[in-house]
């Protein structure tokens, strides 16, 4: 997987880099916020580079990381991991509603980064099965299929009415099936609120979820992190 690096301490940089070439990685580093943003622009031959993750550092010294990571998001899908020392509650919804898919809080372990890295990059292999129109409006799951445009959601052909936040939670994690989503995540994108006094909603939801669609196992716990949705066969 090629990987951009974003990051303005070359020291940082190298050993990150070789830590990630060791697992396969092939490192792109970019050392502030323009130079990130010109390795995402394409090319004169109109060639888009291709990378499977974005580790963003917030502490950039010529713009600001969270700007960098808007602008980022306008120019690319790829997935984006925002590295920093702020790991307040408020720093990371804000990152995560400026388009980052994960937020890592410095000092971290390079085993959890990695792991991260390899969670963040599945989002791009999309849902099970994608029917119908080109742009993925219409979601299989196994026996689940998710229709984005009409909000209709049927179990082998049954339909099955949902709330409009239960859609939405289900529509969330349906379009990234196996990427770990945290709670705070969630919560920023479903109920565009921050954690605080959310968290028993959010648990109450997943459970009406899985009555309803009548798959206790389609939305998996991990366990201190968040939720994920597992696709299961067809």
């Amino acid at each position: 997987m090629r990987l951009l690096l974003v990051e303005d301490d070359d020291h940082v940089a190298a050993a990150l880099s070789a830590i990630l070439a060791r697992h396969g990685f092939m490192v792109t580093h970019a050392r502030n916020g323009e130079e990130a943003l010109q390795a995402v622009l394409p090319t004169a031959q109109g060639e888009r580079p291709s990378y499977g993750v974005i580790l963003l550092d917030l502490g950039l010294p010529d713009q600001d990381g969270y700007q960098v990571c808007g602008r980022i998001r306008k120019l690319t899908t790829t997935p984006v991991i925002m590295v920093t020392a702020r790991g307040d509650v408020r720093s990371r919804i804000h990152g995560l509603n400026l388009g980052a898919d994960d937020y890592v809080v410095k000092p971290y372990d390079p085993g959890e980064l990695l792991a991260r890295i390899h969670a963040v990059s599945r989002r791009s292999t999309g849902a099970e099965e994608t029917v119908g129109a080109a742009d993925g409006t219409l979601l299989r799951l196994g026996p689940v299929i998710v229709e984005l445009p009409t909000r209709r959601v049927s179990v082998d052909g049954e339909s099955v009415p949902l709330t409009r936040k239960e859609f939405d939670l289900l529509a969330l994690l349906a379009q990234r099936p196996g990427v770990v989503f945290r709670r705070e995540q969630i919560i920023s994108e479903v109920w565009h609120t921050s954690w605080e006094g959310t968290g028993r909603t959010l648990e109450v939801h997943v459970a009406s979820l899985r009555s309803k669609l009548r798959m206790p196992a389609l939305i998996e716990t991990v366990r201190g992190v968040g939720y994920r949705l597992v696709a299961p066969a067809a």
